[in-house]
């Protein structure tokens, strides 16, 4: 038996605002990368099958292109809760890679202007996504959640600025520079182009761009720090565990929410699951 053109005119109405509802609601997840990694990070950890499994649909990867940042739609850019990942380029400095994630929330911005939008940063990653929230927060972010991120610095970039400049007394020639890429291949020639974000990565007492940001205001909205916790100490192999700490940047002090993982460096699915329970606790 067909339906009335009333009852017919209520269900349209009903389903109407539904999607409505949907649309209002909506959220927007930005996945940012660290050091040495890329965009696929997010998939090859196992973080946005969790994530998707908790109804954060994968939306799609934004990365250079011709004219910036350029969208790359997957199924779920029209989802209720949607998460996206960026490509940048992690050898870069810290303000330039900043630069290019500004792009790519200005690019979502034009998408999406009045959707809710958090974002997650893994490691330099975490510490790129406090670059645009300064200025009073143009890209209007809600949350703000870092994973093993160097906020004071590591000593790691101290080392890695060694490699690159260590001139032994026996080779202290450009004939050095050719024995490092004959032995070292690609992962050095790598190293040798991240000397700039490794300047920016040393300890915040070397008087760094990290020295700096570490002082800027910072927008009233949600932090949360995901601190790496091993057997022995807290931190992990490549980040001392104070230093992943939000509320030891001077700016942000007492402001963070800190949770700690038994976990190294790197990413994994448990990162997911956090991840989803932090969102639906916001």
């Amino acid at each position: 038996m067909g339906l009335s053109m009333a009852t017919r005119f209520i269900w349209i109405v009903g389903l109407l605002g539904l999607l409505i509802s949907r649309l209002v609601s909506a959220d927007i997840l930005v996945l940012v990368h660290g050091y040495a990694s890329g965009a696929q990070t997010w998939e090859f950890s196992g973080i946005n099958s969790e994530l998707d499994a908790r109804g954060w649909q994968r939306a799609g990867v934004l990365a250079p292109g011709a004219e910036g940042m350029q969208l790359l739609p997957a199924q779920g850019v029209q989802a209720a809760n949607k998460s996206f990942t960026v490509s940048l380029p992690a050898e870069a400095p810290l303000a330039i890679q900043a630069n290019y994630l500004a792009m790519a929330l200005d690019a979502l911005r034009r998408y999406y202007p009045d959707e809710k939008l958090v974002l997650v940063g893994h490691s330099a990653g975490g510490v790129v996504a406090r670059f645009v929230l300064l200025g009073n927060n143009p890209y209007r972010v809600s949350e703000l959640v870092t994973i093993a991120s160097p906020h004071l610095g590591t000593g790691r970039a101290a080392q890695g600025l060694d490699v690159v400049d260590a001139r032994p007394f026996f080779c202290p020639g450009p004939g050095i520079e050719f024995l490092k890429h004959m032995i070292g291949g690609s992962d050095y020639a790598y190293l040798e182009d991240s000397r700039g974000v490794l300047i920016d990565l040393l300890p915040v007492d070397s008087g760094n761009v990290l020295s700096w940001l570490n002082q800027q205001p910072y927008p009233d909205i949600k932090y949360y720090a995901i601190v790496r916790q091993t057997p022995f100490s807290s931190g992990d192999d490549i980040v001392p565990g104070f230093s992943q700490d939000l509320n030891n940047v001077p700016a942000l002090h007492g402001r963070a929410r800190v949770m700690y993982t038994p976990s190294g460096h790197g990413l994994n699915p448990q990162d997911g699951v956090l991840l989803a329970n932090i969102l639906a606790e916001s």
